[in-house]
């Protein structure tokens, strides 16, 4: 899931600044207007969250993964005009 995180960050410029800016706004707890970073912020809330499930939901974590997987390709591919493997 991290390495699809990670496909999204690079697709959008400097990976290390988009994370800063993902974690900060986290951090303040707001609401966030601009689609793309709301976005962003809502991909790193279900990383954390499908890493801190417990074992008996792990079924569930593996789908939401799966789904998590699937819409890094896809948002990868939109900013890159490349498929992501």
């Amino acid at each position: 899931m991290r390495k699809a995180q990670a496909a999204i960050y690079y697709s959008l410029g400097d990976p290390a600044s988009v994370e800063a800016i993902v974690r900060q706004t986290i951090m303040k707890n707001q609401s966030v207007k601009e689609p793309v970073l709301r976005c962003l912020v809502e991909i790193e809330r279900a990383v954390q969250e499908i890493a801190q499930a417990p074992d008996p939901d792990r079924e569930k974590a593996f789908d939401q993964a799966d789904d998590l997987i699937q819409i890094a390709s896809d948002i990868v591919n939109l900013f890159t005009g490349e498929k992501a493997d």
